[in-house]
């Protein structure tokens, strides 16, 4: 049971990095530019197809890798330019149709680019195997890769939004953005590098989980929901909220889904407990937004008035 417990606690771990490393560019664009981005899900998304394309023109993950990060960016970038600081200074219901209107959209371009059928990107050699835990249980080494990357990424994000130049703009932009501007700094350049950094960031989530999940259309509609859930739990704008958060929810939504049942069990017959399980399940990530909002409806760090 103990063995049982150390990987899903594992897999839940790796899950919840990959939720922070979408939920990270979001509560920047919630934080700091007041935006509401429902199209966020396909950046995470479109970065999984980059991956794909990349990884088969050069024959190489890493290097397919490399090129995506830069083409998720520009992407990102590009729809900036283009869609979202025409809506910056519309309410929150613009925003949500505009942007629900644009998932539409990059869902059936995905389709009409690269097709319907779903797409598979092979764990390169170097990173394959696994490694040893306790006695014979072992746990992928690809995952612990995520996981290793996730957390470098969260201690880089760190540094860069509290101990940089750039970083008290963001800082200050999220306090006083008409005043940061008067001080003669481009707000809209800062608003437009924020959304590309993090339209970045769900793109590198996207490519890192391509070897492990099917890269198909509409596989981050499902992500966008939990990372909205992640936001409200550790506090819009706060990306240490958004870190926690996230490992909480992977822990909770992984280990509910492995464990209900078995729990279950002790008072139920061992089918009605399965089916309870699967039923509930799904259902604990909400319960726990539910009660962190109860007792802390800011969340769990509430940016104050800083991204982070």
């Amino acid at each position: 049971m103990f063995n049982l417990f150390l990987l899903q606690a594992l897999n839940g771990v790796q899950f919840g990095i990959l939720l922070f490393l979408v939920a990270a560019g979001l509560t920047l664009i919630f934080g700091i530019m007041d935006m509401i981005n429902l199209a966020h899900g396909v950046l995470y998304m479109v970065g999984a197809y980059f991956a794909a394309t990349f990884t088969a023109l050069t024959g190489d993950f890493l290097l397919g890798l490399a090129i995506a990060l830069p083409a998720a960016l520009l992407f990102g970038l590009f729809l900036e330019v283009l869609i979202f600081r025409h809506l910056y200074e519309r309410d929150h219901l613009d925003q949500v149709l505009a942007t629900f209107g644009l998932i539409l959209i990059l869902n059936e371009g995905v389709k009409i680019v690269w097709g319907a059928a779903p797409m598979s990107v092979p764990i390169p050699e170097i990173l394959s195997g696994a490694i040893p835990l306790i006695g014979p249980l072992q746990y992928p080494f690809y995952r612990v890769v995520i996981i290793a990357a996730g957390l470098l990424t969260a201690v880089g994000l760190w540094l860069l939004v509290n101990h940089t130049r750039i970083g008290m703009l963001l800082r200050a932009g999220a306090v006083n953005a008409p005043m940061v501007s008067a001080l003669g700094v481009d707000i809209r350049r800062l608003f437009m590098l924020v959304f590309g950094f993090g339209a970045m960031l769900a793109g590198f989530a996207g490519a890192m989980v391509a070897p492990i999940l099917s890269v198909e259309p509409g596989m981050g509609d499902g992500v966008l929901i939990l990372t909205f859930v992640v936001i409200v739990i550790g506090g819009v704008g706060s990306v240490r909220g958004a870190f926690v958060a996230a490992i909480l929810v992977g822990l909770v939504d992984t280990l509910g889904r492995t464990f209900g049942p078995i729990v279950l069990r002790a008072v139920m017959d061992p089918s009605a407990a399965s089916q309870t399980g699967r039923t509930l399940a799904p259902m604990l990530i909400y319960i726990l937004m539910a009660a962190v909002l109860f007792f802390r409806p800011s969340g769990l760090f509430p940016a104050k008035g800083s991204a982070a």
